[in-house]
């Protein structure tokens, strides 16, 4: 077991994670050197999708941040802790996307059955209209991209995606509002 692994290790991270509760980024920094590699592990074994492991990833890290002052030294390590919030976080993303997959099946099978099947040009029609917004989606900034990402893909409300980003909640109303106007230009609807 090497220094950064023993009880003194443990001991440096529960001393950056109290930097970190005081809004040290340096601290927060070392923390995040530390743990990212065990954290993104764990978070992509439990899920299947790389793309979605690494924002689990980023989520818990913006979690620790918001909530490294209720750490408790006394109830476990912070290894133990940061993982157990990683393999929640997972395991709730895993089931949220389980539920929203079964709901769009029970939804489509409520569809009446006097209704014809999809033919090829629908299908090859939604395609295209699903690539259309790819597109204009990656014409936002970043910012943008990720506002609209939280509220609208992943269900979270503005509020909480506020809290995920770290920034003002009028900060992400604003980011909304001009992702959505450039995704309406981009996109040609009428209003």
């Amino acid at each position: 077991m090497s220094g950064r692994d023993g009880p003194d290790g443990e001991h440096r991270l529960v001393g950056l994670l109290q930097r970190t509760a005081l809004g040290e980024l340096d601290a927060f920094e070392a923390v995040y050197r530390e743990l990212a590699g065990p954290v993104f592990g764990l978070v992509r074994r439990v899920m299947l999708d790389r793309a979605q492991a690494e924002e689990v990833t980023q989520e818990v890290f913006t979690e620790l941040w918001r909530l490294s002052a209720r750490f408790d030294p006394e109830r476990g390590g912070v290894r133990a802790w940061v993982l157990t919030l990683a393999h929640r976080r997972a395991v709730d993303r895993v089931r949220s996307e389980q539920s929203a997959t079964a709901r769009m099946e029970v939804a489509g099978r409520m569809v009446p059955e006097s209704s014809p099947p999809d033919d090829v040009a629908e299908q090859v029609e939604h395609r295209l209209e699903r690539e259309k917004v790819r597109r204009c989606l990656r014409r936002l900034t970043d910012m943008q991209r990720e506002t609209v990402r939280l509220t609208y893909y992943t269900g979270y409300t503005q509020r909480e995606a506020a809290e995920l980003l770290g920034v003002p909640l009028t900060t992400v109303k604003g980011r909304l509002r001009d992702g959505l106007i450039r995704l309406r230009d981009c996109l040609g609807v009428m209003v």
